[in-house]
């Protein structure tokens, strides 16, 4: 028996779990089979298909996510750890009133990606190391980015979207009157 999108339905004697998980600033709730990947839950069951899964083994970073700020691999996450945490996706990045978040725009200017099915997880791992590194140098860019895999690109525009990013976010945080300097 298939459920949405052709996936399978829990059996009837599966454990099921209610998970309760803020994703991007909107409470979600979603009823699931207790060994659902947290991937699965923000692919299928609260389609939100911005999270990609490549490997399914958590070495290439396409699924990665944001949990409470820290990045994480969502396709080697249960769905259950996450409950009552906040999980950011890369469709959480784009602000409120429509702007780009500055790596997305950084990105986009640096032409940072090429087939863009490695470009959520990037955008979400290096969205969390600007907060930990604001300014970082291009090596600490290039360190940032070494557990995500693209197989288009050479990352030498992905290292100049990162140090692009890091000048944007200090642009806006002036423009905002918190300097971070």
């Amino acid at each position: 028996m298939t459920g949405q999108a052709g996936i399978p339905q829990a059996a009837a004697n599966e454990q099921v779990a209610t998970v309760r998980i803020t994703v991007n600033g909107t409470v979600r709730e979603a009823t699931v089979p207790v060994r659902r990947l947290l991937s699965d839950v923000l692919r299928h069951d609260l389609g939100l298909t911005g999270t990609h899964v490549g490997c399914e083994h958590g070495v290439c970073g396409a699924c990665t996510v944001l949990l409470d700020g820290e990045p994480v691999r969502s396709c080697l996450m249960l769905a259950v750890s996450a409950d009552g945490h906040e999980v950011t996706t890369v469709e959480g990045l784009t602000r409120p009133d429509g702007s780009l978040h500055p790596v997305q725009q950084a990105f986009r200017e640096c032409h940072g990606l090429q087939c863009g099915f490695c470009t959520p997880g990037f955008l979400t791992t290096i969205a969390a190391f600007l907060k930990e590194n604001p300014h970082p140098t291009e090596e600490e860019a290039r360190e940032a980015i070494s557990g995500n895999l693209c197989r288009c690109t050479g990352y030498q525009n992905i290292v100049r979207s990162v140090l692009r990013a890091a000048e944007l976010a200090e642009q806006q945080s002036d423009r905002a009157g918190g300097s971070t300097r």
